[in-house]
């Protein structure tokens, strides 16, 4: 009897400890779990231990609840200029409402990546080849928006979508590339044809601005020559005014002098040219040797006396030579 009363005291405190360790959870940090009495969602279990009724609550789902990568199977997207390419990606999303992604969608994973897809298809088949292998940005913009919203009733939070491949069939990328090279080749034709232009155009403007100086350093000559013809031309006139005053005051004499010290300077440059070899006198240069006379005789006579000159013996034509 005594024994029988103490095995149903060791049964009872298994039965307790049992319990009470049936009843105790400990939540990992990163995790929410739910609680369900009967089947129904109660409550959720916070990270940590806890505790619920043993044998009437039990430990529905088990959430993570950090970011998670989901990642996109590939598949095939006909473009809106019907062009087929191959497309994947990954999802980056966080459980912040755990009740509602344990109760409001089955398989969570499964659902986010045949919403994924569903969409991918759906805003790269809007674009046409070129735009769609451009505008990978948008596309991932524009799947974050569809995303995020489709996925609010779930408890889930899409931070972001990176697509990672979109590659056209082997065929269309040799055709891209040949078409990219004569891109190429024309704008290279078209850059040497622009840089010729400029350089045609640089040489025409520096022809043109060696023309404008060359004209104004000629006109600047022709000025300075104008200029000095101009005082010549004063001073000769000043001298022609200082011979007629002496002229006046000198008399005959004054004027025969300035005639016979012209006729001096004439012959005397004709014979000291280079180029000069024989100087003929016509017969008629009595009156010349004459001139030559009287100036010498003005240049010994006293001021205001003339001699007269000599004259030459008839017929004599002098002559000098170089």
């Amino acid at each position: 009897m005594n024994g029988s009363f103490v095995l149903i005291w060791i049964l009872l405190l298994v039965l307790v400890v049992v319990t009470v360790f049936s009843g105790a959870k400990t939540v990992p940090q990163g995790q929410i779990w739910t609680v369900e009495r009967f089947g129904a969602f109660i409550r959720k279990l916070q990270p940590g231990l806890n505790f619920i009724i043993p044998y009437i609550d039990r430990v529905g789902q088990k959430l993570n609840v950090q970011e998670q990568v989901l990642d996109i199977p590939e598949q095939s997207v006909i473009t809106g200029d019907n062009a087929t390419v191959t497309v994947d990606g990954v999802i980056y999303f966080r459980v912040m409402e755990a009740e509602k992604a344990a109760y409001q969608v089955a398989r969570l994973d499964q659902a986010l990546s045949t919403l994924a897809m569903t969409n991918i298809r759906a805003v790269v088949g809007e674009l046409e080849l070129d735009a769609a292998l451009s505008s990978r940005e948008r596309i991932n913009t524009q799947l974050l928006t569809i995303l995020d919203g489709a996925t609010e009733p779930w408890g889930v939070k899409v931070s972001r979508v990176e697509i990672r491949k979109i590659e056209p069939p082997e065929n269309l990328i040799r055709a891209m590339n040949l078409q990219m090279t004569a891109e190429r080749e024309r704008r290279a034709t078209v850059a040497k044809a622009d840089g010729e232009r400029e350089a045609a155009i640089m040489r025409a403007e520096g022809q043109k601005q060696s023309q404008v100086l060359a004209a104004e350093g000629r006109q600047q000559a022709a000025e300075r020559d104008a200029q000095a013809r101009e005082r010549l031309a004063r001073a000769e006139a000043a001298a022609t005014r200082m011979v007629a005053d002496a002229a006046r005051e000198g008399g005959e004499s004054a004027l025969r002098y300035f005639i016979a010290d012209r006729y001096v300077q004439a012959f005397n440059a004709m014979a000291s040219s280079p180029n000069s070899r024989l100087v003929v006198v016509p017969m008629e240069a009595t009156a010349i040797a004459g001139g030559i006379t009287q100036a010498m005789e003005l240049l010994r006579a006293p001021t205001g006396v003339v001699r007269p000159p000599a004259s030459p013996p008839a017929g004599s034509v002098p002559a000098t030579s170089a």
